[in-house]
């Protein structure tokens, strides 16, 4: 794909891209390897391929094993029109498989890793030098820079990632911060349900200070600042980022230039809510590039449609919508 012109990517999504590896309902998928089924996912993966099959031109920024993992995410790419020129290739370390628990309404849980050879994942090992390389020509027509703090619990990653936040700074292209909090990626032994320590939200804090966006989930906006009112953590910040609190079924606060509102989810049938939020993520950006401005109601409640078609079908990717699909499920609703 061309780095220029009406298809260049408006959104780089930097990050890890992954297996999700998903076990039966109420199962373990540790223990019950038949009865999982694997699929392609990691939140800038999942992000890029959304937008892409939104009709938003997207690129994936993150480094993958060369194996079958990896080449099927090198196909899925060029099938969606992701841009992958910025793809990085590791021959020692694996593609990481990343185990979901799912409970019966099919809400997920991350709890450990497969694949590990004894050198880690790739995605950990992204290397600086060789984004910043790949990121200069991409950022000339780039409007969002997307990220999660994933990358920053592994030293090269958390690297990698520092310094694009940087480049992207430079070049004026503003930074989108979707929180995505796993302890799990920071400590295998962690509870998957804890939050950050000390150290972790000091790592964090330079995101959430450079953030333009910034989205986040209730618990996760109760870790980082002790609210859940999205006015209150815009105002916390001396940038005064627009800000989108999601509470899965509940309602969705939000603020943006100052103003606040909330919006209720949709009610659908959940079969598997894995990359329900990255979908949102990529319906709000999708939105808010739209070359005809649309009021802030109005992309939320597109954003969440995003969320919900995701939510009614196993994996992160494979059930994402079309623009079309998404205007006819809110047809529909009303």
């Amino acid at each position: 794909m061309s780095q220029s012109g009406p298809d260049a990517p408006e959104v780089l999504c930097l990050g890890e891209a992954l297996i999700d590896r998903l076990g039966p309902l109420g199962g373990d998928p540790a223990v019950d390897p038949a009865r999982c089924d694997d699929r392609l996912g990691g939140a800038p993966a999942n992000g890029a391929c959304a937008l892409a099959r939104l009709g938003t031109p997207s690129a994936f920024l993150g480094r993958l094993g060369r194996d079958a993992i990896g080449a099927a995410f090198a196909q899925l790419f060029a099938q969606r029109g992701v841009d992958s020129s910025a793809l990085q290739w590791d021959a020692q370390r694996p593609t990481r498989i990343v185990l979901v628990r799912r409970d019966a309404t099919g809400d997920r849980q991350f709890g450990g890793f497969a694949g590990d050879r004894g050198d880690g994942f790739a995605d950990q090992a992204l290397d600086a030098d060789e984004l910043a390389a790949a990121l200069g020509p991409l950022l000339a027509a780039a409007r969002w820079l997307l990220v999660g703090t994933i990358p920053l619990a592994s030293p090269a990653a958390a690297s990698a990632l520092q310094r694009a936040c940087h480049q992207a700074a430079a070049a004026g292209v503003p930074l989108a911060l979707d929180v995505n909090w796993r302890p799990t990626f920071w400590d295998p032994a962690a509870d998957p349900t804890s939050g950050p320590t000390a150290a972790q939200l000091a790592a964090i804090q330079p995101l959430l200070r450079q953030a333009a966006l910034i989205k986040c989930a209730a618990e996760e906006a109760r870790w980082l600042f002790g609210s859940t009112d999205p006015l209150f953590i815009s105002a916390a910040l001396p940038q005064r980022p627009d800000v989108v609190v999601t509470d899965g079924g509940g309602a969705l606060g939000w603020c943006f230039a100052g103003r606040r509102g909330e919006l209720l989810a949709f009610r659908v049938p959940v079969v598997d809510t894995t990359g329900a939020g990255d979908a949102f993520m990529a319906g709000l950006l999708h939105g808010l590039l739209s070359r005809q401005p649309q009021p802030v109601e109005q992309v939320l409640r597109f954003a969440s449609a995003c969320g919900a078609l995701v939510c009614q079908e196993a994996g992160a990717i494979d059930p994402q919508p079309t623009a079309a699909a998404v205007a006819a499920f809110l047809a529909a609703a009303g």
